[in-house]
């Protein structure tokens, strides 16, 4: 094995993930090649200064001056609405491929066809009436606004 095919060894090595018979291939290998003995030296430095970077949490504050902002309200809200909207769209179409597929299938008794289609209209109506009742509620409920995000 040549040098380049020992350095996934090396990570995982560092790792603590390399099978006995492994490790003694690389430590062999290590013996006699300083330009690896040298990598590895950095890949355990590297190692240890990343051990010591820690990632801190925004405070409350930090998050309130945040969501005030009113571009990342706004920008949060339309890639919801983008994101709802594409959704739809995407089931819209294939529930209408579905349902035309059934129609138009022979084999299909015309009991399973009307179920099927009235299956997908009443989920289209209770989301339309469950979307028309969460805005209905949304603007009479004065305490809404007042809840953090």
């Amino acid at each position: 094995m040549n040098c380049e095919d020992l350095k996934p060894l090396m990570m995982a090595l560092l790792d603590g993930e390399l099978p006995p018979e492994q490790r003694e291939k690389l430590e062999s290998h290590l013996a006699t090649c300083e330009s690896c003995r040298q990598e590895l030296a950095e890949f355990i430095a590297m190692k240890e200064k990343l051990a010591m970077v820690k990632f801190r949490e925004p405070s409350d504050d930090e998050l309130d001056r945040y969501w005030k902002s009113i571009y990342n309200r706004v920008e949060r809200g339309m890639g919801w609405v983008l994101f709802s909207l594409g959704a739809i769209i995407l089931l819209c179409y294939g529930s209408f491929k579905l349902i035309e597929e059934i129609i138009r299938d022979p084999k299909i008794a015309l009991i399973l066809k009307i179920g099927v289609v009235a299956l997908i209209f009443g989920v289209v109506i209770l989301f339309v009436s469950l979307l028309r009742e969460r805005l209905a509620v949304r603007k009479a409920d004065m305490y809404s606004k007042e809840i953090k995000r």
